[in-house]
């Protein structure tokens, strides 16, 4: 398998995992304070939505470039 059907299949996974979820968290430290031997820190949850249309293109560009990314040119 060449390196063009590899990103094509990755595109095509991550737009349906994009469309199954819709959205993912992930957690950040913000601030940290060190007082001695207290430390505190404060951790801010984001959420990012992933958008229909990307998972919908990122599948539609994945499908491209699996049929038409091996042909040869004569």
């Amino acid at each position: 398998m060449n390196s063009i059907k590899a990103v094509a299949i990755f595109l095509i996974v991550c737009g349906a995992l994009g469309l199954a979820y819709g959205s993912f968290s992930y957690t950040k430290e913000t601030h940290s304070a060190s007082l001695g031997p207290i430390e505190m820190s404060v951790k801010d949850t984001q959420t990012v939505n992933v958008p229909v249309w990307a998972g919908v293109g990122s599948i539609a560009l994945g499908l491209v470039l699996f049929v038409f990314g091996s042909r040869k040119s004569p």
